[in-house]
């Protein structure tokens, strides 16, 4: 990956549905090469899909909450069992394997605290691998992810 894919990529993470003609003026190549080099990507996986950045609250989502969850053994049933359980859940927006105290960290945007309840009573607490959960919410966001910082990459 060279300083034009980057290039490429940073602009596609700001406007998945930005047109060839017009990508390819920025980053300043012909049409042709511009679009072999985006296909290119999609191809090896650099680019995985193009989605929508959709504003959880404008659609209802008002609380997002991180949950710090342990598990009551680390043998592999009990992961497995976790992960295919949490996996199947659409209000999980993320779940990470961490290092530290717990085990994994999630997060879940849920329309109020009432729902968050339910989840936990309902769906979380219903895992038999948990020993302990931590509940974080979130009171503001600072800063959301919106695309990775290309630019400390190196050729």
């Amino acid at each position: 990956m060279d300083r034009l894919d980057r290039h490429i990529l940073s602009i596609l993470q700001e406007d998945g549905q930005i047109p060839m003609v017009r990508l390819s003026e920025r980053v300043g190549l012909s049409l042709s090469a511009c679009h072999r080099r985006v296909k290119i990507m999609e191809a090896n996986g650099t680019i995985s899909n193009y989605s929508a950045v959709v504003d959880r609250k404008a659609i209802g989502l008002e609380l997002q909450v991180f949950i710090e969850v342990k598990l009551t053994s680390h043998y592999k049933e009990d992961q497995t069992l976790f992960e295919e359980k949490i996996k199947a859940m659409p209000d999980v927006l993320e779940c990470h394997l961490i290092s530290g105290e717990f085990d994994y960290l999630m997060r879940v945007a849920v329309s109020n605290p009432a729902d968050y309840e339910d989840f936990y009573r309902n769906r979380l607490s219903q895992i038999p691998s948990i020993s302990q959960v931590k509940t974080l919410l979130s009171l503001s966001t600072l800063k959301e992810f919106r695309g990775f910082n290309l630019e400390l990459l190196k050729d």
